[in-house]
């Protein structure tokens, strides 16, 4: 059973947001893959179509998310699920951090409005 340490998660950055991926090929995981997400304060990430089932849980902060142009608020506790094709934005417009866990399958990719697509790799 593979045990992954706090010192063993691998940190990424993009677009404002820092990602602390735990779950992974790499890691041992055949199926899924699992991340901390912390967004800091002022962060509005693009919004990106995704082609896998993504469950976002907000583990501190409040955060707007958009999904498919519809905006909610969401705090502590709350859970998000993000179905394939469906245009997802994050917006922290608090003067804290927020943090987050997600799981997806292996695979996810995220397309811009632009058209360009972004293959995560604590997601691959």
């Amino acid at each position: 059973m593979p045990v992954v340490r706090p010192s063993d998660a691998v940190v990424h950055e993009i677009h404002g947001a820092r990602f602390v991926s735990y779950a992974t090929p790499l890691s041992g995981s055949k199926e899924l893959c699992a991340w901390r997400g912390e967004i800091p304060a002022g962060t509005k990430a693009p919004v990106h179509t995704v082609n896998r089932e993504e469950i976002f849980h907000l583990l501190t902060g409040d955060l707007l998310i958009t999904l498919d142009g519809r905006a909610d608020r969401i705090t502590a506790g709350d859970t998000v699920i993000i179905n394939p094709g469906t245009a997802f934005g994050v917006e922290n417009p608090t003067r804290r951090t927020a943090t987050s866990w997600v799981t997806t399958s292996i695979g996810l990719r995220a397309e811009l409005a632009d058209g360009s697509v972004i293959t995560p790799p604590w997601a691959n």
